[in-house]
């Protein structure tokens, strides 16, 4: 272990010794209260690990020397200094480790010295090659360690604690920032720890959200895009990323069924950004300003943030819906003709393709017809049920996509990309740049010496980007179009085997008729205590409760998680979702037999 040069440590060389001859270690003092044992093993194994085995230490608290040691002053944090003693080898004493473990705690030491690297020896500090090895891969050890644990089923899917007792601190877990800086080892305890109390969203059985699972080449792409740390916004700084988002646009928009991959698109931060965009280029396409738009009372809660666009939510039309959360198409029409009645200019519609919570699909085509008849601009949601499209077997429930005008799709959810990765495609060239362009001249300068339409930063909302595209790329290359279909066809069949599983199972209740749509699989698990109640207002109150104190449970216990949540008026009940491809039939058949122990007393 080299660390840095003296200058960029702070550290002063004690007048006797030669700068050039020896190496300066930074001794820290550590305050907690060890047996000797102890003491004499962690000197040992420090020592142990360091390069030149043929060189022994020994530290002191006070200044003074022992006899001809090589000795260098070092200033903690705190600003209490600390000697460093180099024995040469031929001046050490014979008598093994355990007479120098012994000298090393030194005479004058109230607490035993422990060697300790600071983010100063890293690169680019001189002499920081190595020391930046050995840091960088003891973090993959960590990342490694947490990615095997995921995959393993005995592993708990989140060690859960409140929020006060993660404030305060758990076992040296600090979440304070402080002013000085902390040791290298530190900073890996707290990277240790960081992973150890949040949430295995990976974990075989964590069914909680949309996006779910541990892709391991996606995994890999987000570190090599870390490490590349560029920007979204022109050719000249992401060149590679630049390219690979536009043929990779290029081919999600041909799987859409628009010929040739004609249009646009561009990734954009999460589902707000990339639906918040189509109203716009329908207002730019149509240059109206005085207009209404309808979508499904299914859709995401942040659709409403057209507000934000300053249409406001009183021109935005909800429409009714069946039991499965399906539009009704003759209530669109009937809404589009009295709000023109009214003196309104119908301008949007959404369709959403894999509502949050049912998993409904809205006819596609039937509001097609209708948005061509009132020239309304069709946005199709397909955040969650985008990903279906890779599926020859299940891309008919998107019947009609191809008649949109724009599509939202996130690979982070249904296929399983790292996050985040979202998408907006738009059938018509130029409505992007027309929406969000302001040229800015010390980005986009005509008269660069590459093809400058290749920039992308004025397509964008925010111009700065972060590059989403390039795990996705990446596993999109490792499993090629018939890996994301497999990945698709195997969670549907799992929500399958889930339904068939409970639908008659004695406790469980489906909250509508009929086989799920997407993977959501939605239902009621009624404890014996509740069964021989009749219907009514007391039994409704009590099952309100029972979905809440079982998810309680489970995260109490880590075992696994799924969501629950009312809708209309329906009491509290469990929406499960499956978009993790290392789950399992065994894991669907955890899950059931852990809500009926944990219900069963409820």
């Amino acid at each position: 272990m080299s660390l840095a040069s003296t200058s960029q440590r702070g550290i002063k060389p004690h007048p006797s010794v030669n700068r050039t001859e020896w190496e300066p270690l930074l001794i820290q003092n550590k305050g907690r209260e060890r047996t000797e044992r102890e003491r004499k093993r962690e000197r040992r194994d420090k020592l142990e690990k360091h390069e030149n085995r043929s060189t022994r230490y020994c530290a002191c608290y006070s200044g003074e020397s022992c006899s001809s040691h090589h000795v260098w002053e070092v200033f903690s944090s705190s600003g209490l200094p600390f000697f460093i003693f180099r024995i040469p080898a031929e001046e050490q004493q014979s008598g093994g480790e355990e007479q120098d473990c012994e000298f090393l705690q030194g005479a004058h030491s109230q607490e035993p010295a422990v060697l300790v690297r600071l983010l100063q020896s890293l690169l680019p500090a001189k002499n920081g090659e190595e020391p930046t090895m050995q840091f960088l891969l003891e973090v993959v050890e960590i990342l490694t360690s947490y990615i095997r644990k995921t995959f393993d089923r005995s592993t708990k899917v989140l060690d859960f604690h409140h929020p006060h007792q993660l404030l305060e601190g758990i076992e040296g877990f600090n979440l304070e920032l402080s002013d000085q800086p902390e040791s290298l080892e530190q900073i890996l305890v707290d990277c240790r720890d960081t992973l150890k109390y949040g949430v295995r969203t990976g974990h075989p059985r964590f069914f909680n959200q949309l996006s779910t699972g541990l892709d391991i080449v996606g995994l890999a792409g987000e570190w090599l895009t870390s490490t590349a740390n560029t920007n979204m916004f022109t050719y000249e700084i992401a060149p590679v990323f630049v390219l690979m988002e536009q043929l990779t646009l290029k081919k999600m928009r041909e799987i859409v069924g628009w010929p040739d991959g004609e249009g646009d698109g561009i990734f954009s931060p999460g589902k707000i950004s990339t639906n918040d965009q189509p109203p716009m280029e329908a207002h730019v396409h149509e240059n109206m300003s005085h207009f209404k738009d309808k979508r499904n009372r299914h859709w995401d809660y942040k659709i409403t943030n057209v507000a934000a666009l300053g249409f406001g939510t009183e021109n935005l039309i909800l429409l009714n819906t069946d039991e499965r959360g399906r539009v009704i198409p003759d209530d669109l029409e009937a809404k589009v003709i009295e709000a023109k009645r009214k003196g309104y200019v119908p301008l949007f519609v959404t369709a959403t393709a894999g509502t949050t919570v049912y998993g409904a699909f809205d006819p596609i085509n039937e509001i097609a017809d209708i948005c061509e008849k009132y020239n309304m601009w069709l946005h199709v949601d397909g955040a969650w049920g985008g990903g279906l499209l890779m599926s020859r077997k299940h891309r008919h429930k998107l019947n009609g996509v191809e008649r949109a005008n724009s599509v939202t799709w996130n690979p982070h959810k249904m296929m399983g990309v790292p996050l985040q990765c979202s998408a907006i495609l738009v059938r018509e060239r130029g409505l992007l740049q027309g929406c969000n362009s302001m040229c800015a001249g010390y980005l986009f300068q005509p008269d660069k010496q590459y093809d400058v339409t290749y920039d992308t930063g004025d397509k964008a909302i925010q111009c700065g980007r972060h590059v989403d595209i390039f795990k996705f790329w990446l596993m999109w290359k490792a499993k090629g179009t018939v890996g994301f279909e497999q990945h698709i066809d195997k969670c549907l069949d799992l929500s399958a085997y889930l339904y068939n599983k409970i639908k008659n199972r004695e406790g469980f209740k489906m909250v509508f008729k009929g086989e799920p749509q997407h993977t959501n699989v939605c239902f009621w698990y009624i404890p014996p205590s509740l069964r021989s109640l009749p219907d009514g207002e007391e039994r409704r109150q009590r099952l309100h409760k029972v979905a809440p104190k079982i998810k309680a449970m489970m995260m109490e216990s880590g075992t696994t998680m799924v969501g629950y949540q009312p809708q209309g008026d329906k009491v509290n009940f469990f929406r499960m979702v499956i978009s993790n491809p290392a789950a399992t039939r065994s894991d669907i058949d955890f899950l059931v037999e852990e809500i009926e122990r944990l219900g069963h007393d409820l």
